[in-house]
């Protein structure tokens, strides 16, 4: 019997597929890939080559991509290195790669200045975990190739957050976006993805993905007494981050919104529609 593969994180299609699965999967050909760089602040990744298609996820500047296919159209079909997620990208959101990044932004967003002045009319905003190759610091700025960012704004790529949930606390207030990684627009596996990766713990990007991926099990969702800041709860299709014992931060279509709410009332609040909590699993050293 054929071994199955998740479609989301694997690189093939009938009519074509990454060459590291020749053997594994069937397709009409395979190629090698080109690795990409992310040059835009954030780019959507769709299910299908047309911009009103699903959102599945986003890549954010200086990531990433390993492309096997761009389309005429302007299309470009690859792999996310960064958590193997598959999908369309704008190509022109897609350049040779540059530098090797040397930081991450570590705040919710900053800008990119043309000099080394507040002064000066942005050229963009970078989010949360963007990535950029610093060549040198002027004047509080980190000059780096698409400008001047504040340096304040940035951390080394190995450093990490002590504690996650804070990190998921600073979204409070952004809208929900189905798919999305930053502050101008989140989703609840999302916000768990950008909040771990940025306490330097590795995470897959999908809710499903992270209830089997990640933590051991505390609870199968009947008592919660035991429950504690960091642990993940997961329901069908939805996960939410503990604050404390009566607390949850989540980013949730209800609220169409990253919100605090009580951890009771949203319970019942979901139980109501028809769905039970799954499980809640503990992350070791989160």
């Amino acid at each position: 019997m054929a071994e199955r593969y998740d479609p989301r994180v694997t690189a093939a299609r009938p009519d074509l597929a990454a060459r590291y699965l020749e053997g594994k999967v069937t397709a009409t050909r395979f190629a090698d890939g080109v690795e990409r760089e992310v040059l835009e602040p954030q780019a959507p990744v769709r299910a299908t080559p047309a911009p009103d298609a699903p959102l599945v996820t986003e890549v954010l500047c200086g990531e990433r991509v390993t492309v096997y296919e761009t389309t005429d159209e302007g299309w470009s079909w690859g792999q996310l290195v960064s958590d193997g997620y598959v999908g369309w990208l704008p190509a022109n959101a897609l350049g040779e790669q540059g530098a090797a990044p040397t930081h991450k932004v570590a705040a919710l967003r900053t800008l990119v200045f043309p000099a080394p002045s507040i002064k000066h009319p942005p050229l963009a905003g970078l989010p949360l975990g963007a990535r950029v190759a610093v060549q040198r610091v002027e004047a509080e700025f980190a000059v780096q190739k698409s400008g001047y960012v504040p340096a304040r704004h940035l951390a080394s790529l190995d450093a990490s957050e002590r504690d996650f949930v804070a990190v998921a606390e600073r979204f409070v207030g952004a809208p929900y976006l189905w798919g999305g990684k930053t502050s101008l627009g989140i989703d609840c596996s999302g916000l768990v993805q950008v909040s771990l990766t940025a306490a330097g713990i590795g995470c897959p990007r999908d809710s499903d993905m992270q209830e089997e991926a990640i933590g051991s099990l505390i609870d199968a969702g009947h008592d919660f007494s035991r429950v504690r800041r960091g642990d993940l709860m997961f329901w069908k299709g939805h996960v939410a981050i503990v604050v404390d014992d009566k607390t949850i931060v989540h980013a949730n279509a209800f609220h169409m919104a990253t919100v605090r709410e009580s951890l009771a009332e949203a319970v019942k609040r979901i139980r109501a529609t028809g769905a039970d909590v799954c499980s809640v699993k503990r992350i070791a050293g989160a």
